[in-house]
């Protein structure tokens, strides 16, 4: 029997825990409320019903799999020893010898992912998945493939999902209950009377400031370069908007891809190449301003300045266009004297004002949030001068250029503000979810989100065990705005898009059946050898939907190996396009060309492929005629990973039919040509190589009368000489002898 312990399980905690014994679940509790906790109780439970079975729980981070895998061996009255944890960290052959004995599994999904892919678990024993932080269940993500295996394997499924926010939109919602095969959503917000009792108060409060003439005066000029960029594409009817100020960055991005569409089939059409040009600038220029507005002098600066640098080695245009404008070197001119004279920007004078304030409270922990590495740093310096504050920068890993902290560095700065070694905590994105991080008494955003998820994510650090404060820094008449208003809105819709699905979740339930795939009639599973490169693609997961028998292997000339003659490479379209920019699609080509006697290049999606980088559309062209004619490889199109996958699987059937799947690993080379096999034989021999063995062939005219040949006739053949005879001859007659 598995019994809880050291915890007494909450009402609604109970509440949600019958609801997950009868049904597939999606639970969306507060930050702080005990998600994980209720997902014990239902492991506790699938256990005591089926004894003999497994619990997977899933988390999205190797440091949130610890946290957790600690908290069930703190919870779960059964031997530690079966509790266990995988991560990359730990080998796949050491998980695989784990999984034998486990009874909870606490995972990272890829981990668990890449051991379905390669037959290392069974997930018949699974009686209960648990998908922690399930909003991430969207689209291509581990999650998606691992529930639908389980779906399809399990002896006795049950699968719940967590989360504190699913996200606004009703769509993506749908999808994370379709993924997770949800068929009852638990839903609990601070007002519930079953939750109200344990939901600490969080006092929110909004300040405002205002730019300074000094910054109005740099915004005045970056924003004359827009207007004047904007005045251009609407003077060639370009941009349709009468109103330039409403243009947003969502607008730009959706004519960049429809004037590279365009440019695709206009040829040498000026206005379009040019306006795509424009554009560049303006987001570029754009996000100078959002810096300007939102973060202050010293990211601006440094952007400014790269852009700068930039122009100086590189031939795009759009860059260099900006560098020589009038109003953007004005704007760079007063940038560097606020940088040099140290002038701060108004949300950071005001936010060392509430840190002194909040900081004579003693023991208080607080964390600043910040959405660029370069203003973090910046505030961490700044904060350090003030009496009593400890501030520590926490961010992702190392990235070129950038300030970084490994994996280990980012768990040891997360223990040290748990154990009170400092108190402020300046931190990115990357401390909204899939960390550990402790409690704290004071969120302060450095500026608004336009994500609902996001804000709730930051807003959810404080008020677990108390009181909580969270501050919201903005800047009048700016983006900050926009945002605020954005993520409210998105917040306010994902609630009420909750309770609308909640209420229609039977109706919804029958447009979510598991359609199973029609497999082919065979007697053997088709094989196909793929690069465990590939190991994270959809189509790779899709052939194991279609019952194909997956080796993954380091593959040097191939994504995929079909039979013992054809070698595939596939390629979506941004991929394709990239390989030409950098190079490296002649040299995968001609490694297919010279390692398989039927080669394959396969482009896979639907985007246009002259309107997804800023290529010329006759270099694309001159790419593909070089892939078809020059080096004879057929051109397939796919429109996504399905499509590739069930396209693999006709041609490995082909291949593989009436042949056996045992073929070799390493296929053979192409077949060598009868005039190609001469050649090669005769430039075997001393001192000839293949630029001498063509006119010895073309001398004596076949491989029977060079050899036959007497050494004064050798001689005749240009290039060969006296010397190069005798010791022809020399080879071609002496008796072989072996050392024994």
């Amino acid at each position: 029997m598995a019994s809880i312990q050291n915890f007494t399980p909450r009402l609604y905690q109970e509440t949600i825990m019958a609801s997950c014994a009868k049904s597939n679940c999606l639970i969306i509790l507060p930050t702080g409320l005990g998600k994980t906790k209720t997902a014990i109780l239902a492991a506790a439970q699938r256990l005591n019903s089926y004894p003999k079975s497994k619990i997977l729980f899933l988390t999205v981070t190797k440091p949130l799999a610890e946290q957790i895998c600690n908290e069930v061996k703190e919870c779960i009255d059964i031997d530690e020893g079966k509790i266990v944890l995988f991560t990359g960290t730990v080998s796949p052959k050491k998980r695989e010898e784990l999984w034998k004995n486990a009874v909870v599994i606490v995972s990272t999904p890829q981990c668990v992912e890449n051991d379905i892919i390669n037959n290392r678990i069974n997930l018949e024993e699974v009686s209960l998945i648990i998908a922690d932080e399930a909003h991430n269940a969207v689209k291509n993500y581990s999650y998606t493939w691992v529930t639908k295996q389980y779906h399809k394997k399990s002896k006795y499924p049950r699968i719940i999902g967590l989360t504190a926010s699913p996200g606004s939109d009703l769509e993506k919602i749908q999808e994370v209950c379709k993924n997770l095969y949800i068929e009852e959503i638990e839903i609990r917000t601070d007002n519930d009377p079953d939750v109200k009792p344990y939901v600490h108060e969080i006092d929110i409060k909004w300040i405002e400031v205002e730019l300074s003439p000094m910054f109005l005066e740099i915004k005045k000029y970056l924003q004359g370069f827009l207007n004047d960029r904007l005045e251009k594409l609407k003077k060639w009817g370009v941009l349709r908007r009468t109103d330039l100020k409403y243009v947003s960055k969502t607008d730009l991005l959706r004519l960049q891809a429809e004037l590279r569409g365009k440019a695709s089939s206009s040829g040498k059409n000026f206005v379009i190449w040019t306006a795509i040009s424009v554009l560049a600038e303006i987001m570029k220029v754009s996000h100078g301003l959002e810096l300007l507005e939102t973060q202050g002098v010293i990211p601006l600066y440094r952007y400014m300045e790269r852009l700068q640098q930039d122009s100086a080695n590189t031939k795009v245009k759009a860059v260099k266009n900006i560098v020589k404008d009038l109003n953007f070197r004005s704007a760079f001119i007063k940038t560097a004297k606020l940088y040099e004279g140290s002038v701060e920007h108004p949300k950071l004078i005001e936010l060392q004002k509430i840190i002194e304030k909040e900081i004579k409270e003693k023991d208080k922990k607080i964390i600043v949030f910040n959405q660029y590495r370069d203003s973090a740093n910046d505030i961490v310096s700044k904060l350090n001068k003030i009496e009593d504050v400890n501030a520590k920068l926490f961010v992702g890993q190392l990235k070129k250029g950038e300030t970084g902290l490994s994996q280990k560095e980012q768990k040891a700065v997360l223990d040290d503000f748990r154990e009170g070694m400092f108190n402020i905590l300046v931190a990115t994105s990357i401390a909204e979810q899939g960390l550990d991080i402790p409690a704290v008494d004071t969120v302060i955003f450095f500026e608004p989100i336009p994500s609902a998820i996001r804000q709730i994510q930051r807003r959810g650090r404080t008020g677990r065990h108390g009181e909580g404060k969270v501050i919201v820094l903005m800047t009048k008449n700016t983006m900050d705005e926009g945002y605020r208003w954005s993520a409210h809105h998105k917040e306010k819709r994902m609630y009420r898009n909750l309770e609308s699905l909640k209420s229609k979740m039977g109706f919804f339930l029958n447009s979510n059946k598991d359609e199973k795939i029609t497999k082919f009639v065979k007697e053997d599973k088709i094989k196909i050898f793929a690069d465990f490169r590939e190991k994270g693609s959809g189509v790779i997961k899709e052939l194991i939907e279609q019952d194909v028998e997956i080796k993954l292997e380091a593959l040097p000339n191939a994504d995929y190996i079909l039979s013992s003659r054809v070698g595939v490479e596939v390629k979506t379209t941004e991929d394709f396009v990239q390989s030409i920019i950098d190079g490296r699609l002649l040299q995968q080509i001609k490694n297919l060309r010279n390692n398989f006697e039927k080669p394959l290049l396969i482009i896979e999606g639907t985007e246009d492929i002259y309107s997804i980088r800023n290529v010329h559309a006759n270099a694309i062209r001159g790419m593909l005629a070089a892939i078809a004619i020059s080096y004879g490889i057929p051109l397939l199109y796919t429109k996504n990973f399905k499509d590739t996958a069930l396209l693999l699987n006709v041609i490995a059937k082909r291949e593989q039919d009436g042949t056996g799947k045992d073929f070799s690993l390493h296929p053979q080379k192409k077949a060598f040509s009868i005039k190609e096999q001469q050649e090669y034989i005769v430039s075997a021999l001393p001192g000839v190589g293949m630029a001498l063995a063509r006119p010895l062939l073309k001398h004596f005219k076949s491989v029977k009368n060079v050899i036959n040949a007497e050494q004064k006739e050798l001689e005749k053949v240009e290039k060969i000489g006296k010397k190069k005879a005798e010791r022809i001859k020399e080879i071609l007659d002496r008796e072989y002898q072996t050392l024994d």
